[in-house]
């Protein structure tokens, strides 16, 4: 079984997904506000948020890396997911995010996708990360582009379009190079 590294932050940390989630976790994929922009955009019942929850701690031992659950450090409160996918037809590793409605707007998803970029730059030694932001999601947008994230192309993808944002290196002599 992979053994699923924790990262921290300042005030986060991104920890391997469980069982004592679960209700955090159904709850925030139970809101509307929450999967607006993922998937066909519909929130999920808790059989389904158990099946996502399984299939991204699946993704860890397929691939060797995946999402996490964002905690603060200082309460153990759970708000978020954060990490890494690249499920069989995905375009490219993707760093994704999605925080608890009530967790966002307190710069945890750049705190946290930071750690992340550094994680894929330094330990996968990723060549180049993205992001699918379905269009019209600006805070996403924003957030992608704080991240340094380039706009490379708009996609149909999934029944969705979307930005693709791509993230290099900061070691990298050549952006471009690499797309």
């Amino acid at each position: 079984m992979f053994d699923i590294p924790t990262l921290e932050t300042a005030r986060l940390r991104l920890t391997a997904l469980s069982a004592r989630h679960f209700d955090d976790y159904a709850a925030m994929l139970a809101d509307p506000t929450s999967t607006r922009w993922v998937g066909d955009g519909e929130p999920l019942d808790r059989g389904h948020a158990w099946r996502s929850l399984a299939m991204l701690l699946g993704h860890w031992q397929l691939r060797g890396y995946g999402m996490w659950a964002l905690e603060l450090k200082d309460t153990g409160e759970f708000v978020g997911r954060v990490g890494l996918m690249n499920p069989e037809g995905w375009p490219g590793i993707e760093l994704g995010w999605m925080l608890k409605s009530e967790s966002r707007h307190h710069g945890y998803a750049t705190e946290a996708c930071t750690a992340v970029l550094d994680y894929a730059w330094n330990q996968l030694h990723a060549q180049r990360v993205i992001s699918l932001v379905r269009i019209g999601n600006e805070a996403s947008d924003r957030l992608a582009e704080r991240l340094g994230g380039e706009h490379i192309e708009d996609m149909d993808f999934c029944g969705s379009y979307n930005h693709v944002f791509a993230y290099y290196p900061p070691y990298r002599e050549s952006r471009r190079a690499y797309a």
